[in-house]
């Protein structure tokens, strides 16, 4: 694994060496984490222009480690700050940086604050301060086999939790009751915790996308949507399913499943390598726009997932770039008819060419309209 990391840090020190920058500043903690193997909470890394001792994990003397954040890489120089007045770790590294004789640093502006900002520039006035814009993002969007296992994992963990709450009673039951039951049962399961706050939403509220839960309670005839994921190893996956409670699904409801079902099978289908972004949010959005459902599509048919919930790429109309092969996205078209609910169908797969046999199903809980 440390090769791994190694071998990460060195593509971002090559883009930066091509960029004119001596040193990079690593901030986010996704980013922190793809790079160093894993970190506690506000630890940054400092990267020098040559791979070796430069490389340094900085951490807050109060950093609590929970070994769901990772274990960082055995390469790395580990530097503690003091748990008493040991300052911000961006500037501790900003300082180090300064003292190792680096005379520009890349830093990731798009995740410092203003004041941090102007306390690099103040306690290292003779660095010059570069961006590393999306540097570590870009990196991240094409994942290695291990990630994709750690994914496969977590989308497997997320199908039995989901499979597990479809076997019991749900009428009677609030939407809230249902979404802390189903986040217990994904670390009983063996997550480190929930992806993101899972979404239960009955009746009227079916099919919002994010829908907070209420205490509004199951009862027959409601569509039940539910949107979940489990976060194993630092990796996230998402799963949506829309149900029928207690009854034989009206007409209407069949109608609209329908729809949104050929929708986002059009969406999976359209996952090939060199498949442009907004091509796969059109082959989704076109079959809800042509059964007259345009007004009430979400922003984007899906998004890339991994040690964020929502990376890139971005599905969406205006999107711009390509799929590669080895990216895990979701594809989650759905429609919301006010006062009515609606219908989301959501899957995390994994961008394959057709030769290895195409798109690869993560999230493999049945899409078939049951009654519960």
């Amino acid at each position: 694994m440390s090769e791994l990391y190694a071998v990460r840090r060195g593509r971002l020190r090559d883009r930066c060496a091509a960029a004119g920058s001596g040193a990079a500043l690593v901030s986010r903690p996704a980013n922190v984490r793809y790079l160093a193997g894993g970190a506690p909470p506000g630890a940054v890394l400092l990267l020098g222009p040559s791979a070796g001792e430069t490389d340094v994990l900085i951490c807050p003397g109060m950093s609590v480690v929970d070994p769901a954040d990772g274990r960082p890489d055995e390469q790395l120089r580990i530097m503690v700050l003091p748990a008493q007045g040991g300052g911000d770790a961006v500037v501790a590294a900003a300082r180090t940086a300064a003292a190792a004789g680096a005379d520009s640093l890349a830093v990731e502006e798009h995740h410092l604050t203003v004041a941090r900002h102007r306390a690099v520039a103040s306690v290292a006035p003779r660095l010059r301060l570069g961006d590393l814009a999306g540097a570590v993002e870009q990196l991240r969007i094409v994942k290695d086999e291990e990630e994709i296992a750690s994914l496969r994992i977590a989308a497997e963990i997320t199908d039995q939790a989901l499979g597990e709450m479809l076997e019991s009673i749900l009428v009677g039951r609030t939407e809230r009751h249902l979404a802390l039951e189903l986040e217990r049962r994904l670390v009983d399961h063996g997550a480190d915790g929930s992806a993101f706050p899972t979404s239960v939403a009955t009746g009227p509220n079916a099919g919002l996308g994010r829908h907070r839960p209420s205490d509004r309670r199951v009862e027959e005839g409601d569509f039940l949507s539910v949107c979940l994921g489990a976060n194993y190893h630092g990796y996230r996956c998402e799963i949506g399913r829309t149900f029928v409670i207690g009854t034989t699904p009206a007409d209407w409801q069949v109608e609209l499943y329908d729809v949104v079902f050929a929708a986002q099978r059009a969406g999976r289908e359209a996952l090939v390598p060199g498949a442009e972004y907004r091509e796969v949010d059109r082959a989704a959005r076109h079959v809800l726009a042509a059964a007259g459902y345009g007004e009430a599509l979400p922003p984007q048919t899906g998004h890339g997932v991994g040690l964020e919930i929502e990376e890139d790429p971005q599905l969406a109309p205006a999107a711009m770039g390509k799929l590669d092969a080895c990216v895990p996205v979701t594809v989650e078209p759905g429609v919301h008819l006010p006062g009515r609910g609606g219908v989301r169908i959501d899957d995390t797969l994994v961008v394959r060419p057709e030769a290895d046999g195409g798109p690869e199903l993560l999230t493999i809980t049945t899409k078939e309209l049951l009654a519960l």
